[in-house]
C-alpha cells in the first residue's frame, strides 16, 4: 500500500510540476486562478518565468524523491537524502495547508476571490492530502 502512496505522490509531483513549466513557458490555462488577489481582484503575487521554473524543478525533485523512496529508483548519493526529505517535503505541504493567514490555506481571511474559493477547493485539500501520504510514507518505510 505505501508503494501505492509513493506513485500518487509520484504522479502529482510530476503533474504540478509540468504545470509550472507550461506556465514558464507562457502557458495561461490555470493562472488565473492560481495567484492570490485581494478583494478588489488585485493578484498579489507576481512570478518571474524564473519562479515558475524553480518551483517547477523542485516538484520534480520531490518527485524523484519518492520514486527513490519507495525504491523505484537506487542510488547511494539519495540515501541520506531520502532520510531526511521524508520530513522536509510533507512540512512544507503541511505548512502550505496552514496558510498565511491572509490569503492561502485553511485559515485564510479573505475567502470570497476566485483564488480563495480554489484554494478552498482544490489546493487545501491537496496539500494536506501530500502531507498526510508523505508522513504516512515516512513512518511506515
Amino acid at each position: 500500500m505505501i508503494i501505492l502512496f509513493g506513485i500518487i505522490l509520484i504522479l502529482i509531483f510530476l503533474s504540478l510540476s509540468i504545470l509550472h513549466f507550461y506556465w514558464a513557458a507562457g502557458g495561461k490555462w490555470g493562472s488565473n486562478e492560481a495567484l492570490p488577489t485581494t478583494e478588489k481582484g488585485v493578484v498579489v503575487l507576481h512570478p518571474k518565468i524564473t519562479s515558475s521554473i524553480i518551483v517547477g524543478l523542485g516538484l520534480l525533485f520531490f518527485a524523484f524523491f519518492y520514486a527513490f523512496k519507495i525504491a523505484i529508483f537506487q542510488s547511494p548519493f539519495w540515501n541520506g537524502l531520502v532520510l531526511y526529505g521524508g520530513w522536509i517535503i510533507p512540512s512544507i505541504f503541511l505548512l502550505r495547508f496552514v496558510g498565511d493567514f491572509k490569503y492561502i490555506g485553511i485559515f485564510k481571511k479573505i475567502t470570497s476571490t476566485k483564488f480563495a474559493k480554489r484554494d478552498t477547493q482544490f489546493f487545501v485539500p491537496l496539500c494536506i492530502s501530500i502531507a498526510f501520504l508523505g508522513f504516512l510514507i515516512q513512518t511506515q518505510y
